[in-house]
């Protein structure tokens, strides 16, 4: 581990927007991930085995660093296991059963309401005060995600018959936005030992869902092309991107590095057009208009 963060560190690694623009491009080829992924692995499987590798390489490389914050974590273990099912295996899971009915376009798009969420949860819960314009917007944001719902159709609005995969990726968005918020207070230690804990809880509480989807018969053990889109979500969206955003977190907060999903929708359609040529409609172009505009009003700062 230790061979890959001091190099990173050396290239400015502890710049905020820097990790967090290459945060958001490896969640955005975490959706096209996703896609390919299906008839290749199952999802409860990816779930389970990215955790174990993410596991794997921080307790091989990491271990001092993870034994000495351990006397601090085993006192917020609770926390932990929260923080796991929240933000790693609920968020996960229901991801990857989403890419399953919905397009990588639509998955890319509709992470981009993370930051409302989180913004809505820091207000409610946390007594953050709403500006004017942040307040403005939250309507914004979220009729960009109806838009990509709804597919541009008002037919389906108004009959509720929305993808139950955008829907999927909606709740998994909230999940994740209630981790983040959980990250303002975690215990002060090392980013590797935090997460190298959250992590190991995120893969114990996984196996009962790949117990179940054994027990009904839909579990797929990777094929050769299932193994390398496994490796990459275990190494890149799961572990190093990981890192890299509880470390802007820690410099800039959750509120502000939440925003910086709206690179995700940016990002993802354009990676999705050119690896799965999947179509980019006009309800994409107004919902990412929509999406990011609203975040922009959101997120807008007084001097």
């Amino acid at each position: 581990m230790k061979a890959i963060i001091d190099p990173l560190k050396r290239m400015g690694a502890s710049n905020p927007y820097l990790l967090l623009t290459l945060t958001m491009l490896m969640w955005s080829a975490n959706g096209i991930a996703g896609r390919l992924a299906i008839g290749e692995v199952s999802p409860m499987v990816i779930v389970t085995l990215r955790w174990l590798i993410s596991c794997s390489l921080l307790f091989a490389f990491a271990f001092n660093r993870i034994r000495e914050d351990w006397l601090i974590l085993k006192n917020h273990v609770l926390r932990l296991v929260l923080g796991a099912i929240f933000g790693f295996t609920g968020f996960n899971a229901i991801f990857y059963l989403s890419a399953h009915h919905t397009s990588a376009v639509n998955m890319t798009i509709l992470q981009g309401s993370l930051p409302i969420f989180v913004l809505m949860g820091a207000a409610i819960f946390q007594r953050t005060p709403l500006t004017l314009l942040q307040a403005i917007g939250i309507p914004f944001t979220m009729a960009g995600v109806i838009a990509v719902a709804s597919q541009g159709d008002i037919d389906v609005l108004l009959g509720f018959k929305f993808n139950i995969g955008d829907i999927g990726l909606v709740i998994a968005c909230l999940s994740y936005a209630i981790y983040t918020l959980m990250l303002r207070n975690r215990p002060k230690v090392s980013g590797l030992g935090f997460f190298a804990i959250v992590a190991l809880a995120a893969f114990i509480t996984s196996l009962p869902l790949l117990g179940l989807e054994m027990a009904i018969g839909a579990a797929q053990w990777p094929t050769p092309e299932g193994w390398l889109i496994i490796a990459f979500i275990g190494i890149c969206p799961s572990l190093l991107a990981q890192l890299f955003f509880l470390k802007a977190v820690e410099l800039i907060g959750p509120g502000r590095a939440s925003v910086f999903t709206n690179l995700v929708p940016i990002f993802g359609p354009l990676l999705a057009v050119a690896a799965l040529g999947e179509p980019f409609h006009l309800y994409h172009a107004i919902a990412l208009a929509l999406v990011l505009g609203g975040i922009m009003l959101a997120e807008w700062r007084r001097a």
